[in-house]
């Protein structure tokens, strides 16, 4: 099974836009909005309610305006939104652009996801979302570190106007192959759409890999993008180079694992994967606080981000797996809803317990959900992927 390329190269563009505004949003609005520190940070709070909003809307859509047009919109949307916020002169407005900023996002990334999940072939679905996963990680990482560049050389607003050419991109790159798509049944009304969300609930699996799926999303968030470098600086007493190049091992490590593990899951089976690496993510989590050479610490990263990406697919791969290709829309909204609860839970939970007990409490919790995760996966049993392997 291959995604369709136009999707895989506007999930790069999409991710591309968003990781250059990532770098240059907080200092836009220092020098705009003289914001302090809390008002950057209810940047990505609002972003991700907008997100938690119109994932599971979004599935429902699918059925009702199609998938092609859904992704249009919201990568549109996107862009009026980058060009409104450039030019607003108000923090409040500015705010609510970005909320709806994460609706769009959810329009997009909801439909692209279930697209990818939906292609004939599911033995090979693992590696399908392990290539979304791949073009998204690449698109960030690429755009991270032009953003301050852009945002210095070519004016304050030229990262707004850079994401929205790549939404406008992005947009013509989906639209362009699938322009003849295939007829649609029409939606079965707000009863029916209830009905087909308990039917997803009802399917073996499908909760318990939301939850894994949200709790990695709030270990990624709320301790690899935010505590883990404060450990590196504050317990390994490591200067800010070091720690940068820590952090960015965490990142190749999971860009070269992402296509490994869902392969592997093909290959092997979902469960059969996932398990153990929910274990070792578990063990490296856990195992942290006994580090403390520059080495080792950079080999425990690169394995941490290797371990991180190995199960990154496997949730989403499950669920395509086990729901009926007429419920994947609403389950993929699904999944997306419960991964952004853990998106934006993540770092109050995990930042609250480092403040209340100590910085290394976190990692332990972490590993101890992931343990129990694992444990409660095993029972699900392996499911349609082993036998299809």
């Amino acid at each position: 099974m291959n995604p369709p390329v136009a999707v895989l190269g506007a999930a790069f563009l999409f991710n591309l836009g968003q990781g250059v505004l990532r770098p240059a949003l907080p200092l836009y609005l220092q020098q705009v909005f003289a914001a302090n520190y809390r008002m950057v940070t209810l940047i990505p709070v609002v972003f991700g309610a907008g997100k938690w909003i119109a994932s599971l809307p979004a599935g429902y859509l699918l059925d009702r305006v199609g998938r092609t047009p859904l992704m249009v919109a919201g990568l549109l949307l996107i862009a009026s939104i980058d060009l409104a916020s450039a030019v607003t002169p108000a923090y409040g407005a500015f705010l609510g652009l970005r909320g709806l900023g994460g609706v769009g996002w959810a329009m997009f990334g909801t439909v692209a996801l279930t697209t990818v999940v939906a292609q004939p072939g599911g033995q090979r679905r693992g590696r399908a979302i392990s290539l979304l996963l791949l073009c998204e990680t690449l698109g960030l990482l690429l755009g991270s570190t032009a953003g301050g560049v852009l945002y210095t050389r070519a004016g304050i607003a030229s990262p707004f106007v850079f994401e929205a050419a790549c939404m406008v991109v992005a947009a013509v790159a989906v639209a362009w192959p699938m322009a003849a798509p295939a007829s649609r049944p029409r939606g079965p009304g707000a009863r029916g759409d209830r009905a087909r969300l308990r039917s997803v609930l009802a399917v073996p699996g499908v909760g318990v890999m939301s939850l894994a799926s949200g709790a990695l999303t709030s270990i990624q968030t709320g301790i690899m993008v935010f505590l883990f470098p404060l450990y590196l600086a504050e317990h390994a007493q490591l200067g800010a180079e070091a720690v940068g190049y820590l952090v960015s091992l965490t990142v190749l490590g999971r860009l070269l694992a992402l296509w490994w593990g869902g392969g592997l899951s093909d290959r092997w089976g979902r469960t059969a994967v996932l398990v153990p690496g929910l274990l070792g993510y578990a063990a490296l989590l856990g195992g942290l606080g006994f580090v403390s050479r520059p080495v080792t610490l950079g080999l425990w990263s690169l394995l941490m981000g290797v371990a991180a990406g190995v199960v990154a697919a496997i949730p989403a791969a499950v669920i395509g797996d086990r729901v009926p290709a007429p419920l994947q829309g609403v389950a993929i909204g699904w999944l997306r809803t419960v991964t952004d609860t853990g998106m934006i839970a993540g770092p109050l939970v995990f930042g609250a317990l480092a403040d209340a007990i100590h910085l290394v409490a976190p990692f332990l919790l972490a590993a101890a959900l992931l343990a129990v995760l694992a444990l409660r996966v095993r029972t699900v049993g392996p499911g349609p992927a082993a036998e299809a392997a």
